[in-house]
């Protein structure tokens, strides 16, 4: 249609174009296209009619004006596209300027289109460098938001950059990080996936397979790609493909049963009704341009007659395969009749007539209307608040070019508006393929995505939605299921990175987080619960009074120290008795009274440690052991000297009387009591707490301080022993009834024994052990010495008074 200013449109009416051998010995045929008309296209290039005669009927926006349009049909080919481009560019016929009658309907001032990306990447590179601007109603590529390639080009659908993102994240939102990937071998599919896949790696999600094809490969690759899918482990398949591809593929799934697969799609397909037909894919889920209503539309797309369509060679076209008749024209057999005027639009079942989800149809509407603002804008000033608009004005290309890249409207309620990119705001609806109670699939809005809302913010759903064969579960989709807590992933060599094993964590380690991908240590005092996903405080380990062990210890110690008390009561009562009297009373006394501390000594090793335990527990044991040590040494020296001054002229006893006794022990005693103050005024013992000897728990004991202080106590109290070891044995060949040297000698050696054992154990085992182990050598060596050195006399005091007499004790005979 002519007018004072002509808007091209292009569109891709059919999805085939004629191939031709040349043989470069005839003229080629002209391009022409092949198959059946696409009812979608048709109704969009009706649309954009209905939006020219809309704004040439307003009294607002280009009053007085009126624009014509020149509509190309590419065939959804590059070929078609660069031919129709060069037609809008050059011109359909020469402009002529009569007066009033002037026409310039030979000047191109925008064109709207093109439906697909490769097509639309052609025109904008042929009319571009001639500044014509170029609004697309659905090439969402992104690589056309590249201005230093297509200055010109403008859209009014958001970029595949904003969908790729979308999807991504929609794929991530259900959890799914397996997935297979299928999109068109053309600039709209790959560059669309290029931008899914490096979103997708982002967000953590793996590809197990992503294969290519478009719709004139041959069958045998679509055989390829059905199968792959089919074969593949993943349940979930990501479609960026253009309409005219998935119906293919779909066609060839649809020959053999396959596995269900949940599909996620581009809004290329997954909005078109035509594909609801494939039921297998009901469940589908994907995102589209948001639905809108356009007063009138429909009533312009029904008012169609033979008469209206007889003009055009497409519109006749799509009324002959819409009612199935020849118009105008004898039919060519017997299966075709000739339209007879009874055909009734308002009866079409047909996408042309089904303005029920306006979607791209909206976004044609919206690329006339940009147009037709920027063109206002440089031709309508406002004059008295009133826009004159001279129709005689020529206007250049670039003027409404630059009035573009400015233009914000609103329109029907749609804001239209384009960034330095020449892209709209990102505005998606979530669509979810739905079986209807009649049993037929719905595409039903379930939610939308807003790119300009914040991070975290962007999906928003408002209803259920329906899955893979009609399921309500949200299906699985990974290559390995969730770790849990306290398995971290190791990754399968040679594999994704959502291919993964789970282990348990090393020792001493934790995860609390489902799919961790490593362990973190417990803090030094915590330790691992048996799943290994929280640190819990370590259980602290010390010899106590009330377990089981320290009872018994406590136990024998209390009771020998009642034995000590016992032995010294049964001698203080007989005290005047002959055995009482011959066995040094006094140093017998003083080596009870040390035995009881020795046993009561040993209470301190049990409990936990503190400051004063650690320091009493050491130099208690050292001090009362060397004066038990010194009492016995002592016996032992009077035991000899007693009979060495039975000898003739030995008057050695006077230089070893109770004085000298008293001496010697409290010499020994003092020099142990010193190298305590020493220990404990330069480095004394003190309580720790031992995290290495056991990892899972912990262990409170004494330090030494000073291992040298802790040496040298135990070596004084071992010297005092040999010695006291060694006169014992002296003194074996005395008479028996009077030898107590013999007991000393059977005790010490007992006592050292112990002793010698307890320091190879004391060295070994580890924690509470090495404590009892020191408290059993205590009450071992003193019960080996209560009980070697008294036990045989009480029971002589007791049981056998006639022997506790002084002639008894003097006889060389035993036996009397």
């Amino acid at each position: 249609m002519d007018g004072d200013y002509i808007i091209g449109g292009v569109f891709s009416i059919h999805n085939y174009m004629h191939t031709v051998k040349h043989n470069y010995t005839s003229i080629p045929e002209p391009l022409r296209c092949t198959g059946s008309v696409d009812s979608r296209e048709v109704r969009f290039s009706r649309a954009m009619v209905f939006a020219i005669e809309e704004i040439n009927n307003s009294t607002e926006l280009l009053p007085g004006v009126r624009l014509g349009y020149r509509i190309h049909d590419s065939c959804a080919s590059v070929p078609v596209a660069v031919q129709a481009a060069f037609q809008l560019t050059n011109g359909v016929q020469p402009a002529f300027y009569t007066g009033e009658t002037c026409s310039q309907s030979g000047t191109v001032t925008a064109v709207v289109g093109e439906s697909g990306s490769t097509p639309s990447i052609s025109t904008s590179r042929i009319i571009g460098p001639f500044d014509i601007p170029q609004v697309s109603h659905y090439a969402t590529c992104a690589c056309l938001s590249d201005k230093q390639q297509y200055p010109t080009f403008f859209r009014t659908i958001p970029s595949d950059r904003f969908q790729a993102l979308a999807l991504a994240k929609l794929v991530k939102h259900f959890g799914w990080t397996w997935i297979g990937a299928v999109r068109s071998d053309s600039d709209y599919g790959n560059n669309g996936m290029a931008a899914f896949l490096h979103a997708a790696r982002k967000e953590g999600i793996c590809v197990e397979y992503s294969e290519s094809f478009y719709r004139t490969h041959p069958r045998s690759r679509f055989q390829r790609v059905a199968d792959v899918i089919r074969g593949s482990t993943a349940m979930v398949v990501v479609a960026f493909v253009a309409f005219g591809d998935m119906r293919m593929l779909l066609e060839e799934l649809g020959r053999r049963p396959s596995p269900p697969r949940q599909w996620v799609g581009s809004e290329a397909w997954v909005t078109d009704p035509n594909l609801l037909r494939f039921s297998f894919c009901a469940g589908a889920i994907g995102v589209g341009i948001p639905q809108s209503v356009i007063p009138g539309l429909r009533e312009f797309l029904l008012d169609l007659s033979p008469a209206k369509v007889a003009g055009s060679q497409v519109l006749t076209e799509f009324w002959e395969s819409a009612f199935n008749c020849r118009l105008g024209r004898s039919a060519d057999g017997a299966e075709e009749t000739v339209c007879d005027g009874t055909e009734d639009m308002q009866k079409l079942q047909s996408p042309y007539t089904d303005t029920s989800q306006l979607r791209i149809t909206n976004m044609v509407y919206k690329a006339v209307y940009a147009i037709a603002h920027a063109m206002h804008n440089v031709m309508c000033p406002e004059r008295n608040s009133a826009p004159q608009c001279d129709r005689f004005t020529k206007i250049e290309p670039t003027q409404v070019l630059g009035q573009l890249k400015r233009v914000n409207f609103s329109r029907n309620g749609y804001q239209v508006s384009f960034d330095a990119n020449g892209d709209p705001l990102a505005l998606y609806e979530l669509v979810n393929w739905q079986r209807s109670e009649s049993g037929s699939t719905e595409i039903v809005t379930v939610g939308y995505y807003d790119a300009s809302l914040p991070a975290g913010q962007e999906f928003h759903m408002n209803r259920n939605l329906t899955w893979a064969q009609g399921g309500t579960q949200v299906p699985v989709s990974v290559c390995s299921e969730s770790c849990p807590p306290g398995t971290p992933k190791v990754l399968q060599k040679g594999k994704p990175v959502c291919c993964y094993d789970c282990i348990p964590c090393p020792e001493g380690e934790i995860s609390n987080t489902t799919d961790s991908p490593d362990c973190l240590p417990c803090p030094e005092e915590f330790w691992p619960n048996a799943d290994r996903d929280l640190c819990l405080p370590k259980p602290i380990e010390f010899l106590s009074f009330h377990e089981a062990l320290g009872i018994i210890l406590a136990t024998v110690s209390v009771g020998g120290a009642c034995l000590a008390v016992v032995t010294a009561t049964v001698f203080f009562r007989h005290r005047a008795s002959a055995i009482v009297r011959a066995n040094n009373s006094e140093l017998s006394f003083l080596l009870l009274f040390s035995l009881t501390l020795c046993f009561l000594c040993s209470l301190t090793f049990i409990g936990p440690p503190s400051d004063w335990s650690c320091m009493l527990r050491h130099t208690a044991f050292g001090i009362t052991f060397v004066l038990c040590i010194s009492c016995v040494l002592g016996k032992t020296i009077v035991v000899l000297m007693a009979f060495m001054a039975t000898l003739p002229g030995s008057n050695v006893m006077k230089w070893f009387g109770p004085p000298q006794q008293r001496m010697t022990v409290a010499s020994f005693t003092f020099i142990q009591a010193l190298i305590c103050t020493l220990w404990l005024v330069l480095n004394p013992p003190f309580p720790i707490k031992n995290l290495t000897t056991y990892k899972e728990r912990i262990i409170l004991e004494c330090a030494l301080g000073s291992a040298i202080g802790f040496w040298a106590v135990l070596g004084y109290i071992g010297l005092l022993a040999v010695l006291c070891f060694a006169l014992a044995v002296l003194a074996q060949k005395l008479p028996d009834n009077f030898n107590e040297a013999k007991l000393i000698t059977f005790s010490m050696l007992i006592f050292c024994a112990v002793w010698i054992t307890f320091i190879p154990a004391y060295v070994s085992l580890p924690g509470k052990f090495t404590v009892a182990v020191e408290i059993f050598a205590m009450l071992a060596s003193s019960f080996a010495l209560i009980l070697c050195i008294f036990a045989q006399k009480c029971f002589i005091i007791l049981f056998r008074p006639e022997k506790n007499t002084k002639k008894h004790l003097m006889s060389k005979n035993p036996s009397d």
